[in-house]
């Protein structure tokens, strides 16, 4: 026999709006509490969610809000994330301009990418909105909207941080790490370098979501030289400046040092988390698996910034990184290890979170 709640839950497909919208109104909270409330009659009430978030927009923003918070549950996460009807009205709505949820929907997605299969979406294909400026392929869609979010530029109403959990996600995948780091028809620019300018953003989401995606598309060894060039990615500056504070170097230290490191304000702070400062000294390391790499950290001078970030952040991991990462340094050419043995670092994802609200 049915339990009051589970009872309430079976009023969110009623025909009458306004009984939908009292009954959805109190059942967030139990999106938290009582979760299994939501998997009976073999996940029907997930099925009536799916469709209320096209239902009018109060209803439309509690059942986004619950979906967000039930997709840490595997078996939920698989239902929607494998149901293609409802992925494509989502990422349908996300690039809406006008859409008043396109941050809930960025939730949802960045849970859902923590589905494997959601990969594919690198295949996904739909016309893209006037005003986006993009193509057809939903991926850079999303790209392109993460970017205009940090101005708001194209949604008012959303800033579209989340979508750096997707990618952060998405590039665990070797082949979503290639379109990273690979040139796009429509504007002749690797998504990586439209991201990149992220990691000293005011948002904590962002800075982190972007951080991970940067580290993660660093295990492809094969494109360093792509990394560290200065006319492709040139990805150094936009990791040590946010692991960077207001410390005093030498003027020897300092003039061997890159341009953008030098002459730093004396306000100048250090991310404040500092588990991203983690992030971004383990994408050095992964950086020093090339000869190339190891060589280049050397001759701008590196190693006096990651001294100061182990002396100045009270963290184990950020420590024990940058310890591994001075032995790297330090080292003869001919202790370092051969091509592709300098680095041994975990893919990040997003430390397993799954986000709710």
């Amino acid at each position: 026999m049915p339990t009051e709640l589970e009872e309430l839950v079976g009023f969110i497909a009623h025909p009458n709006q306004q009984v939908r919208k009292t009954a959805i109104e109190h059942l967030v909270h139990f999106s938290t509490e009582q979760p299994s409330i939501f998997k009976t009659e073999k996940l029907l009430p997930i099925k009536h969610l799916k469709f209320l978030v096209r239902d009018e927009p109060e209803i439309a923003e509690h059942a986004y809000t619950i979906l967000i918070n039930l997709s840490g549950d595997q078996e939920v996460l698989e239902n929607i994330a494998t149901d293609e009807k409802f992925l494509g009205i989502i990422l349908a709505n996300v690039t809406d301009p006008e859409e008043p949820h396109a941050n809930l929907i960025s939730m949802l997605l960045a849970n859902l990418a923590k589905w494997d299969g959601l990969k594919t979406i690198l295949t996904r294909k739909r016309s893209p909105p006037e005003g986006l400026g993009s193509d057809d392929v939903v991926l850079n869609q999303l790209i392109d909207l993460f970017v205009k979010g940090a101005d708001g530029t194209y949604n008012k109403a959303a800033d579209f941080d989340y979508l750096a959990y997707v990618f952060a996600d998405l590039s665990k995948h070797p082949e979503i790490r290639k379109y990273f780091l690979s040139s796009q028809y429509y504007d002749g620019v690797m998504p990586l370098n439209k991201i990149k300018v992220f990691t000293e953003h005011k948002s904590d989401v962002r800075r982190k979501g972007v951080a991970s995606t940067i580290k993660n598309a660093a295990f492809d060894v094969d494109s360093h030289p792509v990394f560290l060039d200065e006319d492709a990615i040139n990805v150094l500056p936009y990791i040590l400046l946010p692991i960077t504070g207001n410390e005093q170097y030498d003027e020897d230290e300092t003039m061997a040092m890159l341009p953008d490191l030098q002459l730093l304000p004396p306000d100048k702070q250090r991310d404040s988390d500092p588990n991203i400062v983690q992030t971004h000294v383990e994408t050095l390391m992964l950086l020093t698996s090339t000869r190339a790499g190891r060589e280049l950290m050397r001759s701008t001078n590196v190693y006096p910034i990651i001294r100061e970030t182990h002396l100045r952040v009270n963290h184990e991991g950020v420590q024990e990184a940058c310890d591994r990462l001075v032995q790297v340094l330090m080292a003869d050419e001919e202790d370092a290890g051969a091509e592709g043995s300098g680095a041994v670092v975990e893919e990040d994802e997003d430390d397993d979170k799954i986000v709710e609200v």
